[in-house]
């Protein structure tokens, strides 16, 4: 078969070979020999960036490997700027902390005050419990392959090439459908941040003109400012706006606590539990907002000390903690303030006459847009890579429609599904019950199959099942509910 060779980008004169053997009889230490002699020679010095990402080589890796259990992945990482764990607790707080924290009040709507605060803590402590389970299986299949690192598709392809023989076959397909729903998750997100902008910016703007314009005519407005924002393809150049939306987003939010708590209602007025029916609306926003793992696998590859990622206390536990209490008692509190008349955004429920609250509002919008082009950024990057090798010449021209088409398909979504309860509701049910349980409890499965097993009584086989069967529920039952709701919407419209 012939091998080809291509510079690792960053590393002129670092070359690798990546291989696609079909091996005929020959014997399992064969195999492991010619295997890991290639991929050792050609991985070892490249960075975690490159080898977490499109570069991977696709190889079959046996299970078995002697050499696996002496091979200390993080040795080999070659970072230029590693984090710090006060970092990385810092880029995951930010990572989790988004415009979800707003829409945690609502979910207590669909819940009710009691059920919502437990169910919202063990939500949380699940899906840190599957984060767990990703980075643990990237620790150990970065050994058996002997590579520094794996990105979150990476660790699924690379599971099913050392996965059972049935399996291998299906690797680049694993590989696809996890690059498929990150797409999905982050261009929803993107949707979601529009109608956000949107709907505070017209909040404001009614109260001063008197004017009561669809809030449609308000999404469709921030398309050109977007498209020119997006036009910026480098990640540098965006860290300055994520600076200032972080702040907007902290003085946002703390200010939005201050009016919460003022004046707070018995906790008799509140319903305990809600309505069985709004149960998966619950579920699905919960979820949108709590979940980051598509920013884990990013952050602990770049860490100067990645063991201490996972682990007791250790940068997960402890960032989940504080973003789980966050968004518990931003969502408890908001209830119990506002009760069933909690809007979407919790911010629209601030007085609009005041002018704190309308600063407030204004501030969480920019900040909101700014966020905007961060979150597009990972599905641009996702996209061009797998399309950029159709166009021989005019790359940039090429890159350039394509940023303007995805920005334009998503203020299109936002104008036509402006509600954005079920809007958060189905991005939560469609593609995070998916990536944050469904798929990292697959990925152990196959990870785990023959060594090191399923434990006694096959305990982690009927553990994982019973995560993909809770991400299926709520995958159903929230897309359905979604969908009523949406429907109920475009007829009241």
């Amino acid at each position: 078969m012939d091998n080809f060779k291509k510079k690792t980008p960053g590393r002129p004169n670092l070359e690798y070979t990546p291989i696609r053997p079909h091996w005929t009889g020959s014997s399992k230490s064969e195999v492991s020999n010619y295997i890991f002699g290639s991929m050792k020679s050609s991985m070892t010095d490249v960075p975690a960036q490159t080898a977490a990402g499109s570069t991977l080589p696709l190889v079959g890796m046996p299970r078995d490997d002697e050499e696996s259990a002496l091979y200390n992945p993080f040795e080999h990482r070659k970072l230029t700027h590693p984090t710090s764990n006060t970092e990385t607790l810092v880029h995951l707080l930010k990572g989790s902390l988004g415009s979800g924290i707003l829409a945690m009040p609502l979910a207590f709507v669909n819940a009710g005050l009691w059920f919502g605060l437990g169910a919202t803590l063990a939500i949380g402590a699940i899906c840190t419990y599957c984060i767990h389970i990703l980075v643990k299986c990237s620790h150990l299949l970065c050994r058996r392959a002997q590579i520094p690192s794996l990105g979150f598709a990476d660790v699924a392809e690379t599971a099913f090439l050392a996965g059972p023989e049935g399996l291998k076959k299906y690797s680049r397909l694993a590989r696809f459908i996890i690059n498929l729903f990150l797409v999905l998750d982050l261009m929803g997100c993107c949707c979601i941040y529009i109608v956000f902008v949107a709907t505070n910016v017209k909040q404001v703007v009614d109260y001063y003109t008197h004017s009561h314009y669809d809030v449609r005519y308000y999404i469709v407005l921030t398309l050109v400012p977007l498209i020119l924002i997006n036009l910026i393809r480098k990640l540098k150049y965006l860290t300055p706006f994520s600076m200032i939306a972080n702040v907007l987003i902290g003085a946002g939010v703390g200010i939005t606590l201050y009016y919460i708590v003022m004046d707070l209602p018995d906790f008799s007025e509140r319903k305990g539990i809600a309505d069985l029916h709004h149960m998966p609306m619950f579920f699905g926003t919960v979820i949108f907002a709590l979940e980051g793992i598509g920013v884990v696998m990013s952050l602990e590859n770049n860490m100067k000390t990645p063991q201490h990622f996972i682990g007791c206390p250790g940068v997960l536990n402890t960032g989940m903690t504080v973003v789980v209490a966050l968004y518990a008692a931003v969502g408890f509190l908001g209830y119990l303030k506002y009760g069933d008349d909690t809007k979407g955004s919790v911010t629209l429920n601030l007085p609009v006459e005041d002018i704190l609250a309308q600063a407030v509002k204004i501030m969480i919008a920019i900040a909101i847009f700014l966020t905007y082009s961060l979150q597009f950024y990972v599905p641009m990057e996702i996209i061009w890579k797998n399309v950029k090798h159709n166009f021989n010449e005019h790359k940039n021209v090429a890159e350039y429609g394509i940023r303007i088409g995805l920005v334009s398909i998503t203020v299109i979504i936002a104008a036509a599904l402006p509600n954005i309860g079920p809007f958060v509701t189905l991005i939560g049910a469609v593609c995070l019950s998916t990536l944050g349980m469904m798929f990292p409890a697959v990925i152990e499965l196959v990870t785990y199959y023959e060594k090191p097993g399923y434990g006694r009584f096959n305990w982690i086989l009927w553990k994982n099942i019973g995560l993909i069967l809770f991400g299926v529920v709520g995958f159903i039952t929230g897309t359905y509910v979604s969908i009523e709701e949406f429907s109920q919407h475009l007829e009241e419209v």
